[in-house]
């Protein structure tokens, strides 16, 4: 626990782009390490990227076909041995509260290999990713490492504007992901936890480039706005509309899905906005979930919102899916929506939810069998539902 202790405290005291060298130096000082590197996950989720303050010549590690890659899926360690000497290696998830960031790599001399050591080394990973988190409002070094090519200016501001790709509680587990990560439009999600509530929008963006960026970027600022001031759910999307329509006088709008869940009780109240659409795989069964849409915000001057209400069960899975994904079609001309979501939805129902958002959509390229164009942005939520004793 002294060797423990002296690394939390180096990563504590470290600048924001020092921290890669810092768990480097002190996990050689402290625990012999021979190797570390620290990896981070692209903003397609599809490969990890090494971290360095000058370019890397190391080539990216895909999730799907490698051992760090799965320690990141599965969100578990994994540990590999031999040589002569005998070393271990240790591929260690860096995670936030459910959200995904990356990989921590240590090789060990076998000799100081045990699992008190596996175990340390999993919560210095833990604490490396909450510094890189608070870090990263000081360096573009981690932002910068994420990307496996150019973003969009649209998509650039896109990703400034989610919370995060995941977040985990005791009552729910959530994950989501939007494609193409590298020229997302208008499509956007965000998410906001207190001590009795989860809040969630899911939004369908219209038009292209920087007006949709624009557009989605006022609407869920303003959403934000009216929420952090105490607002109920009503109010938060009365606010918006009028927030949208004051800027642009009808001539856009914004399809939105706001919904508001008791955490002791499932209880949801939802204000459908001419919104994105929602699935409940229950007991293996899988629904859409009917709501009575509104008009989008902004269409109208002084439209007016009222809120429905659904319940979640312990077990159940819901899914919000955008305009991209439902009437995404195939070279047949059949709808995704139509039958290929159901079957992709049961394939995954054993992926935890951080992880069924790129599987959907990964299954939703080989349904339309051809690269998505960047106009085709496209949007998957998974929410979790596990509840309260």
């Amino acid at each position: 626990m002294d060797s423990f202790a002296a690394v939390e405290r180096a990563l504590r005291g470290a600048a924001p782009h020092e921290l890669p060298d810092v768990v480097r130096a002190t996990l050689v000082k402290h625990y012999a390490a021979t190797a570390v590197s620290l990896l981070m996950a692209d903003y397609g989720a599809t490969t990890l990227r090494p971290v360095d303050v000058l370019p890397s010549a190391a080539e990216p590690m895909f999730v799907h076909a490698s051992t760090p890659g799965r320690a990141f899926g599965a969100q578990r360690p994994q540990v590999s041995s031999g040589g002569t000497p005998p070393v271990v290696t240790a591929h260690l998830p860096v995670t936030v509260r459910g959200d995904r960031l990356g990989i921590l790599s240590v090789t060990l001399p076998g000799a100081r290999y045990s699992p008190e050591v596996l175990s340390e080394l999993g919560d210095i990973s833990e604490i490396l990713g909450r510094e890189i988190v608070v870090a990263a409002r000081d360096t573009d070094l981690y932002l910068r490492a994420r990307r496996a090519d150019r973003l969009t200016l649209a998509a650039e501001m896109h990703w400034q504007l989610l919370p995060g790709q995941a977040c985990s509680r005791p009552e729910f587990d959530l994950g989501a992901q939007l494609e193409p990560a590298y020229a997302v439009f208008g499509d956007t999600f965000d998410w906001s936890t207190s001590a009795d509530h989860l809040t969630l929008t899911v939004a369908n963006g219209t038009g292209e480039g920087i007006e949709a960026a624009l557009l989605t970027s006022l609407a869920v600022n303003a959403l934000r706005n009216a929420r952090r001031a105490g607002l109920g759910l009503v109010d938060q999307a009365c606010l918006a509309d009028q927030a949208v329509y004051g800027q642009h006088r009808g001539a856009a709008h914004l399809s939105v899905l706001l919904l508001r869940f008791e955490l002791a009780t499932g209880r949801i109240e939802v204000v459908d906005a001419g919104s994105p659409r929602v699935w409940r795989l229950r007991d293996g069964a899988l629904e859409p979930l009917e709501f009575e849409a509104q008009l989008p915000l902004g269409m109208f001057e002084d439209t007016i919102y009222q809120a429905q209400y659904a319940r979640v069960l312990p077990g159940d899975r819901l899914l919000c899916v955008s305009e991209g994904v439902c009437d995404a079609t195939s070279p047949a001309g059949e709808r995704y929506s139509e039958r290929a979501l159901a079957r992709a939805v049961t394939s995954t129902r054993l992926l935890p939810a951080s992880q069924v958002p790129r599987a959907l959509l990964q299954e939703l390229a080989g349904h339309c069998a051809r690269p998505p164009r960047p106009e085709d942005d496209a949007l998957v939520l998974c929410l979790d539902w596990h509840g309260r004793p």
